[in-house]
């Protein structure tokens, strides 16, 4: 495993922080919303106690008991006969609370309730055309509306009379209403109950503001038609609408993200205290990136804590009414926007119901905020240190690829030293190490260079001793004529022959790598120095057949001629020595994809086959008998030569003969003949 690899799995380990922070926080909700469950059971017991107290003598509302809801309204509403303003409507024109709606005897007329404190606001709508008043015919058909506001049954006292109103349009736009019972001809105008008279989709509708009236009173709608017929319509209805009291005493007792509810046996709501606190949102804009990596790690432990929880049950109705016969058990709800609560309830005097709720998004805010915040720095660390880790490993990884190539750089195929490594920069272990390859390199390359010099002094001093042998062994034979002792002087003087052209291969060696130092590169055409010399070759061999296969000129090449004909002259005599008399020896040229391939053919041998890739090397030779002194000397300096080109030499068996080739790279990839990428003639 590379040093990379295991970096990024060391790195990787790193995020167990991150998953055990989550861990955490999956755990410490659990725990939250059990104990956030018996606190709350605990908080609703002691509202309900404090409900009832306020509620003490306030009639309970049953399900057989009309009711007309009045909505708290945060500001007076405009009257203008339209429904803008109203709570609910919105400025796409969708009414949240068309529920609000109460349906009157009359199915073609519907009314609603508001108010805010002071006033209260009716809004009264007619699905069919109007038939205004005509004061010049007072008896003719005309639609007219008739109040009658009664005080709540526990008032005793003079002032609990009933309150009757008279509103009869004489067109579109305000009216008054004018006192008066349900017969007979209306009284004085009352300036404090004014309204606006609109035209609305298939009909009219009336908004109307009157003096709030005591809580618990009964509100009676009468429509008088056109044809004179005293239709009921919203006959003996309760006036309900939230406690104000005590929503305020509630809502001081709840935390943020609590909201308190006390609902009627029939399920209207008397009050409605508390609710989610919505955290200010900053613009993205204004945020760092540090706390955009925590609003996304909150939001995904939002989403994570909600794939584990348990899943909620539907808590039905809306913020005026609950079904409380479908009211769940104590635990998690969903409300109809999506939103989750714990919930709890307890009863209030008087067969009310009290429901406690606690928004899970607000205990996870809470909780998460924190904790969002450590495992975003976390991870934010753990990515940092990740990257570091991979970049430390990047480049820890390059110096030892950096100080490997260089290594490579210093030593050939054949292990000759080529060059030396440069002194490391750093103090670590690496730059000690490259310091160390360094004076290896430098030790090695000194003995090498020892030995060189060593081989070619040997050559040098043992020519002369050699030389006198030779001469004293020829004058021994011309001497003694006893034939006893020829055979002996003959192999002395083939032994001392072979000797002197050992030492005469090695210094041809020496003397070619010498060359390659002076030689100057050139460019020359290939084609026309192999043709030359092939013709040159078959005007001195009257032996064998010499042909030469391939272009006249146009074989652009880099480098020495000179050195190529002493290439080609190894290769025709290596063919000569193993082509039989009358044989054909062929010289070819050829475009190879990698480059010029120079090949010759000789016929009459065939290579051994587990020997045929050590005939370049030096002191190996395959002729019979040794060949007459023949010490593979030849392909060694054909190799040397095609080394210094940049070309690679092998030789392969064909039918009918051998085939040695050189193959030269093209000019544009030529390396640049570096002589010392060698073999050692001495090897």
């Amino acid at each position: 495993m590379t040093l990379k690899r295991q970096l990024f799995i060391a790195s990787v380990l790193m995020l167990l922080i991150p998953w055990a922070g989550m861990t955490f926080v999956l755990e410490l909700d659990t725990a939250l919303r059990d104990q956030a469950r018996q606190q709350l059971s605990l908080q609703a017991r002691r509202l309900a106690e404090q409900a009832g107290d306020a509620l003490l003598g306030a009639p309970v509302i049953g399900s057989d008991t009309p009711i007309l809801y009045a909505s708290d309204t945060l500001a007076p509403l405009t009257l203008d006969g339209y429904l803008g303003d109203w709570p609910g409507f919105q400025e796409d024109g969708a009414d949240t609370h068309a529920s609000l709606w109460q349906p009157t005897n009359d199915p073609t007329l519907r009314w609603r309730a508001a108010r805010d404190g002071r006033w209260l606001y009716l809004l009264i709508h007619r699905q069919q055309p109007p038939t205004f008043y005509q004061p010049d015919r007072p008896t003719a058909p005309h639609d007219e509306l008739a109040l009658r506001l009664d005080p709540p049954a526990t008032r005793v006292d003079a002032s609990a009379d009933a309150r009757r109103w008279r509103l009869r349009p004489l067109g579109f736009g305000r009216l008054y209403g004018h006192q008066g019972g349900d017969t007979g001809q209306p009284g004085p105008p009352d300036y404090r109950v004014e309204g606006v008279w609109q035209v609305a989709a298939g009909g009219w509708q009336l908004e109307l503001r009157m003096p709030a009236p005591a809580p618990y009173s009964r509100l009676d709608l009468r429509l008088i038609t056109d044809e004179g017929d005293r239709a009921p319509a919203g006959a003996g209805r309760l006036l309900f609408g939230p406690d104000a009291p005590l929503q305020r005493a509630l809502a001081r007792q709840l935390a943020p993200g609590q909201r308190a509810r006390v609902v009627e046996p029939s399920g209207w709501v008397v009050a409605d205290a508390g609710g989610p606190v919505a955290a200010a949102s900053p613009e993205f804009d204004q945020l760092s990136p540090g706390q955009i990596l925590e609003q996304t790690t909150l939001n995904a432990l939002r989403w994570l804590v909600r794939r584990v929880q348990p899943t909620p049950r539907p808590l039905a109705g809306d913020d005026r009414r609950l079904a409380i016969d479908t009211l769940p058990d104590p635990g998690l709800v969903r409300h109809t926007d999506d939103s989750r609560w714990l919930l709890a309830r307890a009863p209030v005097d008087g067969d009310r119901t009290l429901v406690l709720e606690q928004s899970i998004d607000q205990l996870l805010t809470v909780s998460g905020t924190t904790l969002g915040s450590v495992i975003a720095r976390s991870l934010l660390i753990t990515l940092t240190l990740t990257l570091a880790l991979l970049g430390y490993a990047s480049w820890l990884s390059w110096r030892i690829t950096r100080l490997q190539r260089l290594i490579n750089d210093t030593v050939d195929d054949d292990g000759r030293i080529t060059g030396t490594l440069p002194p490391a920069r750093g103090r670590d272990e690496l730059a000690q190490l490259q310091d160390q390859f360094g004076q290896m390199v430098q030790r090695l390359g000194g003995y090498h260079d020892y030995l060189e010099a060593f081989s070619r002094r040997l050559s040098h001093e043992l020519k002369t001793p050699v030389a006198v042998i030779r001469s004293s062994l020829e004058n021994l034979q011309h001497i003694t004529g006893d034939d006893a002792s020829r055979p002996y002087l003959e192999r002395a003087a083939s032994a001392t022959e072979r000797l002197r052209r050992i030492l005469n291969g090695m210094s041809e060696a020496a003397r070619l790598e010498q060359s390659f130092d002076q030689a100057e590169r050139e460019t020359f055409d290939l084609a026309r120095v192999v043709s030359e010399a092939t013709a040159a070759y078959q005007s001195l061999d009257d032996r064998h057949r010499l042909a030469y296969q391939g272009p006249a000129t146009g074989a652009t090449l880099l480098g020495s001629p000179e050195h190529l004909v002493q290439l080609l002259d190894k290769l025709v005599d290596n063919a000569r020595d193993f082509t039989p008399e009358g044989g054909r020896i062929e010289v070819a040229l050829t475009d190879a994809p990698a480059g010029w391939q120079l090949s010759v053919f000789n016929e009459g041998s065939r290579l051994p086959g587990p020997a045929s890739a050590s005939i370049f090397d030096p002191f190996v030779s395959h002729r019979a008998g040794g060949g007459e002194g023949h010490l593979g000397q030849g392909l060694l300096i054909v190799r040397l030569i095609a080394a210094y080109h940049g070309g690679e030499v092998d030789a392969v068996n064909e039918p009918g003969g051998v085939r040695f080739r050189v193959t030269f790279p093209n000019e544009a990839d030529t390396p640049g003949g570096d002589h010392r990428n060698r073999p050692s003639p001495e090897n």
